[in-house]
C-alpha cells in the first residue's frame, strides 16, 4: 500500500455531491456499494456521536438527517483510518495515534459548538482528525529518520517540531499539508494542517486552525485547572471541563466503530 494512495470513494462522493444533477439517492448508492462501509457508517450515525432521537436505518435517511457534506467527511475519516490502521515494525502505535487524533477532533468540534461557529462546524471534525497525518508519512517513508527524531525529543529539551526541522529541514505539518493537497482535499483541511504550528497565522482559516490547535493541546493533558486562559480561548474552567467530558463520552462510543479495539 502506498501512503499517497488517495481515498477514492471520497472523491466519488464529492463529485456526486457537487453535481446539481445528482440526488441524495445517488450519494447513498455510492456508499451502499461497499456493504461494510455502509454498515459501519450507519452504526456511527446511530451512536452517541450524533445523539439522534430515532434510529437511522438507511444511508439515504442518514444523509437527510446529518447532511451530505457531513456524511462525506465521516466516510473520509473512516477510510483514512482503515488505510492507516497498522504500522510495520512497531515504530508507532496506530491505535494510540488515532485515539489521540480522534480526541482532538471531538474536542475541536465541541469547542466550535461552544463558540457557536456554525460556518466551520462541518469541517472541524475532519480537520482535527487529520492534523497530524504527516507523522504517518514519516514513519512509513523514512522510518529510520522518524526514529531519530523520537530519540532526539526523548534525549534533549526540544519539542517534536524543532527536532523534525533540525533533522529533516521540514516538519510533519508541512508534509501532512502536502499529502492533503495531493489527495485534493478541501483547502480548509490543507491550510489548518499547514498552519497548525503557526499561532500568528491570520489567513482565511485562522479561526479553525486556532480551535484545532487548542483541541490538540487539550487532548494531551490530565487537568484543565492549571491552563492559562490564552491557551483555552478564555473559556471558563467549568465550561472547558464540560466540553472535554462531552468529547470523552463521544470518544467511548465512536472509537470502537472507527478502530477495531479501543485503547486501554
Amino acid at each position: 500500500m502506498q501512503l499517497t494512495s488517495p481515498p477514492n470513494i471520497y472523491f466519488e462522493l464529492k463529485k456526486t455531491i457537487d453535481n446539481p444533477n445528482k440526488s441524495l439517492a445517488d450519494v447513498g448508492f455510492i456508499i451502499e456499494q461497499d456493504p461494510a462501509l455502509s454498515i459501519r457508517t450507519l452504526k456511527i450515525v446511530n451512536s452517541a456521536f450524533y445523539c439522534l432521537p430515532v434510529p437511522i436505518a438507511s444511508i439515504k435517511h442518514a444523509i437527510s438527517i446529518i447532511g451530505a457534506h457531513e456524511l462525506q467527511n465521516l466516510v473520509l475519516a473512516t477510510v483514512v483510518i482503515d488505510k492507516f490502521s497498522s504500522m510495520p515494525g512497531g515504530l508507532l502505535s496506530m491505535k494510540n495515534f488515532w485515539a489521540r487524533s480522534l480526541r482532538c477532533a471531538l474536542i475541536s468540534k465541541e469547542l466550535c459548538i461552544y463558540h457557536n461557529n456554525k460556518d466551520d462546524l462541518d469541517s472541524m471534525f475532519i480537520c482535527g482528525l487529520l492534523h497530524d497525518i504527516g507523522q504517518l508519512v514519516f514513519y512509513r517513508r523514512i522510518p529510520e529518520l522518524a526514529r531519530q527524531i523520537g530519540l532526539l525529543v526523548e534525549s534533549s529539551n526540544i519539542d517534536e517540531i524543532e527536532a523534525e526541522n533540525n533533522i529533516l529541514g521540514f516538519n510533519h505539518y508541512q508534509t501532512g499539508a502536502e499529502l492533503a493537497r495531493l489527495w485534493r482535499l478541501p483547502e480548509i483541511i490543507i491550510e489548518t494542517i499547514a498552519q497548525h504550528d503557526h499561532p500568528d497565522y491570520t489567513g482565511a482559516f485562522a479561526n479553525v486552525a486556532s480551535i484545532i490547535r487548542t483541541g490538540n493541546y487539550l487532548c494531551k493533558i490530565d487537568t484543565v485547572d492549571i491552563l492559562p486562559n490564552i491557551i483555552c480561548n478564555n473559556i471558563p474552567v467549568d465550561d472547558l471541563s464540560n466540553i472535554i467530558e462531552k468529547a470523552h463520552n463521544q470518544f467511548e462510543a465512536i472509537f470502537k466503530l472507527l478502530y477495531s479495539t479501543p485503547p486501554h
